[in-house]
Formats: C-alpha cells, sequence, structure tokens
C-alpha cells in the first residue's frame, strides 16, 4: 500500500470530523449571537444560511489549501490569514444594513471556526508530504 492510500482516507475522516464539528460550534455561536441580537436583522444566524455556508467554507478552504500546499506550502502561514480577514469584510459591511454588533461578531466568529477546522483537519497533510524518507532499517521521522 502506498503512503498517498493511508493518507487520504485519513484525511477525508479528518476533513468530516470538520465538518461536524465546524457546524455544531457555529450552531452554538449562532444560538448565542441570536439571543444577542436584540432587535437586528439576525442576518446569516438561521441554520438554513450558516450550515451550507459551513460546509461550503470547509470545501473552498481544502481546495485553496491543496493549491497553495503544492505550489508553496510556506506561504499558508499568510494566506489562511490574509483570506480570514477578508471574510470579516462582508461581516463587518451589514452593520450598514442594520445588523448588530452580536451578528456581526457572531458571523466574524463563525468564519474563525471555519477557517479554524481546515487548517486543523489540513495541517498533517504538510507534516505527512514534508517528511523525510527513512533509511533501510531506520523509522521515518
Amino acid at each position: 500500500m502506498t503512503t498517498t492510500a493511508t493518507r487520504t482516507p485519513a484525511t477525508a475522516l479528518r476533513l468530516g470530523v470538520a465538518v461536524v464539528a465546524a457546524a455544531a460550534v457555529n450552531t452554538a455561536i449562532a444560538l448565542t449571537a441570536s439571543s444577542l441580537d436584540d432587535g437586528g436583522i439576525g442576518m446569516g444566524l438561521n441554520a438554513a444560511s450558516y450550515l451550507p455556508a459551513t460546509v461550503l467554507g470547509l470545501l473552498l478552504g481544502t481546495a485553496g489549501w491543496i493549491l497553495i500546499a503544492r505550489r508553496a506550502p510556506k506561504a499558508l502561514r499568510v494566506v489562511v490569514p490574509a483570506v480570514l480577514v477578508l471574510t470579516w469584510v462582508p461581516d463587518l459591511l451589514i452593520l450598514n444594513a442594520g445588523a448588530t454588533a452580536a451578528n456581526v461578531v457572531g458571523l466574524m466568529l463563525m468564519h474563525l471556526v471555519v477557517t479554524t477546522a481546515v487548517v486543523l483537519a489540513l495541517r498533517p497533510t504538510l507534516r505527512e508530504a514534508n517528511a523525510v524518507p527513512a533509511a533501510p532499517g531506520q523509522v521515518a521521522r
């Protein structure tokens, strides 16, 4: 069995766990933000909005991670935080549409949760790709 064959199911499992965990944490955030969103518009705080967005965010984050990791893995240290900050721009802009601070902070936290889920699920793939092959008779690092 090759390394890729064993690595792919483990990565898929980590991504599956990441989707479930991110959805659960985002649900808790949405419920909290909704309860604090007194008189606001509650944009993005219903399950029909944030659950598909959570899955889509994980899929897009995974695609971006894979593309960057193959070409310039060290760039992820800059790209991931930069993309996270960019996702906060629309959140801040909905303040003009009547959203409350609780709504905006809730959405910003949800983006942070999705980003964290992608990073935690895919970071081990970087270590596997950068691992030094073991010499005959030695254990790989």
